[in-house]
Formats: structure tokens, C-alpha cells, sequence
């Protein structure tokens, strides 16, 4: 018979209760502008909050991407910094004030930082330059010197060529506790320079976010969902004219009109974007396009239309994760892979598609025998890579959960 020491049990168990319930996780790469970045927000926070109720969230202050208003409304506390020089004048500043007197205003240092969980999307390979790489890099040598713990959520990387961004990646990714790549590209990019056993392969974790239903929009009016990306008409993004891009869009909706659709315009980010929708509403005659702030109704929009035609990455997430036919156009290899995870690869629409191959596209997406298979397979599709989500979580907490 084995004989439990009950009194070393029970006081390991309240340690181990007393650090999960006042553990802080920060939340890196986020904000409020591209409403894929506050759905991964909004994702984190659910997740997290379903196995430690009791943790709270941090972020760092931005004027236009994380303003303190919107920050506020998820009872997120404010992470105190302000670098210059390479010295972080805010967290010394704020390191003056009484812990008591901190927490009354919600305000928090790096170093009380538990667990940090970066959600960038997509910030690290040749075309952004090294700038993202290094900054991450020194970040992670101050949360080692605090003990604290890096978790790098699924998100896009590479290609790394340029062997400065290759290095400073590298010496990053031995900083990290997890890593995970958002499809398989990304995992051999990293997995080509390192042998690091922490790095895994799983799908964008917005797939498990539920969506709101909308009710206060007219489907019947607009039943088409077209969502831009100024990326593609830009050249420091796409190498191409921007005209091939708003004829692609113009070409499509002025199809989907033949068609009998009524396609509308969603703006998935800010004002760079609205700009881009009022060049494609001239060119077409006219088109509505709606703005909605609540990313989970944007979800919501998606999921209640006939079908979609996007150019942001997380628009398609939630095109396809809930089996709302959707073609997509490309700047990066990551609409490319996400379409290959769907088993649907023909969906990407090049800007270099003809008339016809545009036509013939579209028709995939609304002819009902066509329509009727593709749903079914992405739905089956959607399964699979929601339960790869919660594989991929269980994997965070229980890393999590080494911290205490």
C-alpha cells in the first residue's frame, strides 16, 4: 500500500492554485483596427478564460491600434511602457508608484508579467524586413531574465533569405517555449534552421471563435460578401500594377450582378481599405459597403452571406471555417496554404485570371450542385482543423501550467 503525504499535497496544490489565479498573460501582435487581429484577441481570451477563470490580461498601449478605450471594455489591465534610447523610461517611471497604488489603476510592469502569448499574424520573413525579428529577439532576452514564458500562437513566417533575419530568428526561436506555424510552408521555413522539438504545424485558432447573429442587416439587399486588401495594390506588397486587382474584383462583381447576387463590400480593416472599396464602388457603378466594429458580427456577416470573395486572411478563416463558399486572392503563400487546408486550391483567384477564369470560378460558388459539394467538404474540412485548435491549446496550457 502506498501511504500519501496529504500535508505536502495539499500545500503543492494551493501554491499551484495560488500562481494559476493571480497569473498575468500578456497579449502580443493584437489591436482593434484589422478586425482579424481583435478576433484573435477575442479567441485568446475565451480560451484561456475556459481553463483559468481567474487570470488576468495585459496589454500594451497604442493610440490607433489598441486605444485604452477599447482595451478598457475587455477589463484588460495596461502594461506601462515607453522606450527611448533602447530604455524602457515608462516601466522605470511607473516602478516609482506602490504596487497597491498599480493595481488600483490597473497598471502593470514587464517583470510582473507571468506568460506572454504573441499573436502577430504574421510578422517575421523577408518581406518585413528584420526590424519585427529583432525587437521580438530583445523582448524575449528580458522576459528570460524575468522568468517569464514566450509562447509564439500559430501565425505565418518566412521566407528567410536574408541571412540577418535568418540569425536573429533563429536566436529568437531558443527564447521561445512554444512555437507554433500556421500551415506547412511556415513550419519547413523555420524547421529548415532548426531542430527545435517545441515548433508544431496547427491551423489559425480563430476557426473555434463562434460568430454572432446578425439582425440588422439587410442579406436579401446584400447577399455577396467582397472584402479588400490594400496590400494588393501596393508594390511594396505584390509585385504588379494596381488596376489587375480592382479589375479582378470589378470583373467578379460585375458576374455575380449577371448572375442575380447582389454583391456588397465589408471593410475587414481601417481607412486604407475603405479607400480601396470607394476605387471598386466607382469602377462598378456603385456598391454598398458597411463598416461593422464587433468583429464577431463581421464573422457573423460572413457566415449569413451566399458567399465571399476576400483578400484578408482572417476574412477567409471565417469564410471557410464555417463552410461559407469563398474564393481568395493572394500576396502572401499563406492564402495559399489556408486554401490547401480546405482542400479547395483552385479557390485562389490570381491577378492574372482572364474573364473567363474569373467566370468560371464564381460559378463554383454559386452554381447549387457545385455550391452543394464544396459546403459539404468544408464542413467536413472544418472539423478536422477545429480539433487540431484544441489540440494546439491543450499544448499552451499545459505550458502554461509548468510556470506554476
Amino acid at each position: 500500500m502506498i501511504k500519501i503525504r496529504k500535508k505536502g499535497f495539499s500545500q503543492n496544490l494551493r501554491k499551484f492554485l495560488k500562481v494559476i489565479n493571480n497569473m498575468l498573460i500578456e497579449i502580443r501582435g493584437v489591436g482593434f483596427v484589422n478586425k482579424g487581429a481583435e478576433l484573435m484577441l477575442h479567441a485568446i481570451l475565451e480560451k484561456i478564460k475556459s481553463r483559468f477563470p481567474k487570470a488576468r490580461f495585459v496589454m500594451a498601449p497604442s493610440l490607433n491600434v489598441s486605444p485604452y478605450e477599447k482595451r478598457a471594455e475587455l477589463s484588460l489591465y495596461q502594461k506601462v511602457t515607453y522606450e527611448k534610447l533602447g530604455l524602457d523610461l515608462g516601466d522605470f517611471f511607473v516602478s516609482l508608484v506602490p504596487k497597491k497604488r498599480r493595481k488600483m489603476y490597473g497598471l502593470v510592469r514587464q517583470k510582473e508579467v507571468d506568460i506572454v502569448l504573441d499573436a502577430a499574424g504574421f510578422a517575421h520573413g523577408d518581406q518585413w524586413g528584420v526590424k519585427n525579428t529583432k525587437k521580438l529577439f530583445k523582448f524575449s532576452q528580458k522576459l528570460k531574465r524575468n522568468n517569464a514564458k514566450l509562447i509564439l500562437l500559430p501565425q505565418a513566417f518566412g521566407p528567410f533569405e536574408k541571412r540577418e533575419i535568418k540569425e536573429t530568428m533563429k536566436e529568437l526561436l531558443r527564447n521561445c517555449d512554444l512555437v507554433f506555424a500556421r500551415e506547412e510552408v511556415s513550419f519547413n521555413y523555420l524547421t529548415s534552421f532548426t531542430s527545435q522539438k517545441n515548433i508544431f504545424n496547427m491551423p489559425d485558432f480563430t476557426n473555434l471563435v463562434k460568430a454572432k447573429e446578425v439582425e440588422d442587416f439587410d442579406f436579401e439587399k446584400n447577399d455577396f460578401c467582397i472584402i479588400p486588401n490594400y496590400k494588393m495594390v501596393s508594390k511594396s506588397w505584390i509585385n504588379s500594377s494596381d488596376n489587375n486587382y480592382i479589375k479582378l474584383i470589378s470583373e467578379s462583381i460585375k458576374y455575380l450582378r449577371e448572375k442575380g447576387k447582389n454583391p456588397f463590400i465589408l471593410v475587414h480593416e481601417g481607412k486604407k481599405d475603405f479607400v480601396l472599396a470607394e476605387e471598386i464602388a466607382n469602377k462598378v457603378g456603385g456598391i454598398n459597403i458597411f463598416k461593422e466594429e464587433d468583429p464577431l458580427k463581421v464573422k457573423g456577416i460572413i457566415k449569413q452571406s451566399h458567399g465571399v470573395i476576400g483578400s484578408r486572411f482572417h476574412s477567409l478563416v471565417s469564410s471557410l471555417s464555417q463552410a461559407t463558399p469563398a474564393l481568395g486572392t493572394s500576396w502572401s503563400h499563406k492564402y495559399q496554404m489556408l486554401f490547401k487546408d480546405y482542400d479547395f486550391e483552385e479557390g485562389i483567384l490570381t491577378l492574372d485570371s482572364s474573364v473567363d477564369d474569373i467566370r468560371r470560378k464564381v460559378d463554383i460558388l454559386i452554381d447549387e450542385n457545385s455550391k452543394e459539394k464544396l459546403v459539404l467538404k468544408l464542413e467536413n474540412k472544418s472539423k478536422y482543423l477545429k480539433e487540431l485548435s484544441n489540440q494546439m491549446w491543450e499544448k499552451v496550457f499545459k505550458e502554461i501550467e509548468t510556470k506554476a
